[in-house]
């Protein structure tokens, strides 16, 4: 879910911004103007107490904003997400906004800031005036709405500051080039949602199968480094021929050429709901690699597991596939087995100790049966990410 509040003085261009996201992102628009016109309008009970307050000249309490928004969010399941306009307005309203995210299980994601000189909003507003005939936009009129705005919001910016969730676009520039500011902090942010799993173990503890059906489960894109380089092989690529050369040769593949290829899975999937990695990162060499490739594309890390399976039961495993059709290169022989196992043991447990000291390694007995490793692996996942869609 998609949580914006869309923050500008009058003049700014908020309006036009705001068609674009809630467009582009299909946002639900939440204006408290608009929406107490409508609970006015609709004589609902919040419509009517809201009503009486005006009609007395007063304003409308929080207690009664906060109600109608909550409704609103309530009423409407099924968006990607809120664009807030006007609200909060104030310092109160910002601890109430937090409050009511937490009660319905989300959070706000991020404040953008139109940011424009008074002297801009002054003459976009006046020359809106001439054609709009609007009686409020007089001069006077204008300074004093942009003195209450910057009186109200700055202590509200300095919340969302406070909260790292502040960003602010260059409002005196065109449409477009504000349009393209503001779809490129949503990107980053839609980024940090994504789901980007890493699946470790030794060669014969199931990584394969899970990975698969987490990929099918969560609607994530599957990138398996051997499978990539079949592929190209299969495909006869330029890349392919490359590949067949260093396998035929006995050489391991380059790190080039599986970064290219990786990079080209994760750039081609602009609307992915996340990965999961198996079989990379391989080495330390290639962790680093992989925390740079991932930093470059604007993603983390959500999860990583280590599916534990004892030697002999490994064993047992990668002989009975030996005899199978899923036979792979390095399961020809045994003592072949045993090599690939060591090798393992030899590069890639230093990657897993390097993430246990960076981040936490969720381990997960790979003994069970595969409908049961994935029930936990799934249950990990969601137990985090409650709010997976």
């Amino acid at each position: 879910m998609l949580n914006i509040a869309l923050f500008g003085p009058p003049g700014a261009g908020k309006g036009t911004q705001s068609e674009f996201l809630i467009k582009k992102y299909k946002l639900f628009y939440i204006s408290t103007g608009d929406l107490l016109r409508k609970e006015i309008k609709e004589e609902t009970d919040l419509g009517l107490a809201a009503k009486s307050i005006i009609e007395e000249g007063g304003l409308v309490s929080d207690e009664i904003i906060v109600q109608i928004i909550e409704k609103t969010i309530k009423n409407n399941p099924d968006a990607n997400g809120f664009l807030f306009d006007g609200f909060p307005r104030t310092y109160v309203q910002a601890f109430i906004l937090e409050g009511l995210m937490i009660k319905l299980n989300t959070s706000l994601n991020r404040l953008i800031s139109i940011d424009v000189p008074e002297e801009v909003s002054v003459k976009r507003l006046m020359e809106r005036g001439k054609t709009s005939g609007r009686s409020d936009d007089t001069e006077a009129v204008i300074r004093n709405r942009l003195k209450e705005y910057h009186d109200k919001t700055l202590p509200v910016l300095k919340y969302y500051k406070e909260k790292k969730i502040y960003s602010s676009v260059d409002g005196t520039k065109s449409i477009e080039e504000v349009t393209q500011a503001i779809e490129k902090i949503i990107k980053e942010e839609l980024s940090k949602n994504l789901l980007n799993i890493v699946l470790f173990g030794y060669p014969g503890s199931g990584r394969g199968v899970q990975g698969m059906k987490l990929a099918e489960k969560y609607d994530l894109e599957y990138v398996a480094t051997g499978h990539m380089l079949d592929e190209e092989i299969r495909k006869k690529t330029k890349i392919g021929k490359q590949i067949k050369s260093f396998y035929e040769n006995g050489q391991l593949v380059p790190d080039e050429i599986v970064v290219q290829l990786i990079e080209n899975k994760i750039a081609n999937k602009e609307h992915s709901k996340g990965f999961v990695f198996k079989g990379f990162p391989r080495t330390l060499v290639q962790s680093y690699i992989f925390d740079g490739i991932m930093k470059k594309h604007g993603l983390s890390i959500t999860k990583i597991f280590e599916l534990k399976v004892p030697t002999l039961e490994l064993l047992k495993r990668l002989e009975d596939r030996r005899k199978s059709d899923n036979a792979k290169p390095f399961d020809s022989s045994t003592k072949k087995i045993i090599s690939r196992l060591e090798q393992h043991e030899k590069t890639t447990i230093p990657v897993i100790k390097r993430y246990k000291q960076l981040s936490s390694v969720t381990k997960i007995d790979g003994t069970l049966s595969v409908d049961e490793v994935f029930e936990k692996l799934c249950h990990e996942i969601e137990t985090g990410y409650k709010n997976l869609r």
